[in-house]
């Protein structure tokens, strides 16, 4: 378990990067959702000892990782938001070199070790070929195995899927779940999708705020009855927007199709709809931004069943 506690953060610039973040979280894959810019960066190099935080706790099992930062490195893969190659090295031998950085220093060893990484990121083929040939999944595959070098027991993985097409982000995906079987793995990451296919547990992080966690289908499950469709005219749209709380606006066939919040059928043409968690999370971030005037504020670790009250 991974227990996060009143962390705060603000950087020399004066941006309050962490604002009392408190979270818990478990073996498994743990999703950590927010838009660009709130704060999930600043976390992920916090946890991983990159930088300091202003205050707050940070365990890991009995380990009080602020104090003994060496100790969660032993036990700690990352895999940054921006992970640079040697476009001129081949895998195997870049994978070889960051296992001896690793204290991988028995030969047979070591060799058995990189080829078993290689072949569970599905790489084992192209070991030979220069990482500058690789596509953006192929390199988030190599990041990942070389983020799983010494057996670590907290993996890391900062926005790894941005970029990629949808195939290589299914391969990426599985891989993850795979992981994050015996270990505690925390995606970071703005892209819903990722956290609703995967991740057992998740929080909403916004302008350095935790805005909930728990299980993402209890969240979606608090919305029941209350996300309603129509699809309007354009000219429409600015009046609809002004007074209702719409979650998203998508183009259908040409007209824009809201979804809106709200505890009963809007007006005549609005049909309820099943919520997902791209509607809880624009909700939260609305509420959070001051956007709907009566919105509640709850406390993060509050039941999830507060949501929508």
């Amino acid at each position: 378990m991974l227990t996060i506690t009143d962390l705060n953060k603000t950087y020399s610039n004066g941006v309050h990067a962490l604002k009392s973040v408190s979270l818990s979280i478990p073996t498994g894959l743990f999703g950590l959702l927010g838009p660009n810019g709130a704060g999930k960066s600043s976390l992920m190099r916090t946890i991983a000892t990159l930088q300091e935080p202003d205050s707050g706790s940070i365990r890991f099992g009995k380990l009080d990782v602020l104090k003994d930062k060496e100790a969660l490195r032993r036990q700690l893969g990352y895999l940054p938001q921006d992970f640079g190659v040697y476009p001129k090295v081949s895998a195997e031998d870049l994978l070889t070199h960051f296992a001896i950085l690793k204290g991988l220093t028995q030969r047979g060893e070591r060799r058995e070790i990189v080829e078993g990484l290689l072949r569970q990121t599905n790489l084992w083929d192209a070991r030979k070929r220069k990482l500058g040939t690789y596509s953006g999944g192929m390199r988030q595959r190599f990041g990942i195995a070389q983020a799983l070098l010494g057996d670590p027991k907290l993996v890391i993985v900062d926005e790894p899927t941005a970029g990629l097409d949808p195939e290589e982000r299914n391969r990426f995906l599985n891989l993850l779940a795979e992981i994050g079987e015996q270990v505690v793995v925390i995606l970071s990451t703005h892209i819903v999708e990722d956290v609703t296919d995967l991740c057992p547990r998740m929080a909403m992080i916004a302008k350095g705020q935790v805005l909930l966690q728990g299980e993402p289908q209890s969240a979606i499950d608090t919305l029941r009855h209350k996300v309603w469709q129509k699809r309007v005219s354009k000219a429409a749209l600015p009046q609809y927007q002004a007074s209702m709380d719409v979650l998203t606006s998508r183009l259908v066939g040409g007209l824009p199709q809201i979804s809106v919040f709200a505890d009963s059928q809007p007006e005549e043409g609005f049909v309820s709809v099943e919520p997902d968690l791209e509607d809880v999370y624009f909700l939260k971030l609305r509420q959070h931004n001051g956007a709907m005037l009566k919105a509640p504020q709850h406390d993060a670790g509050a039941p999830l069943a507060a949501l929508a009250a």
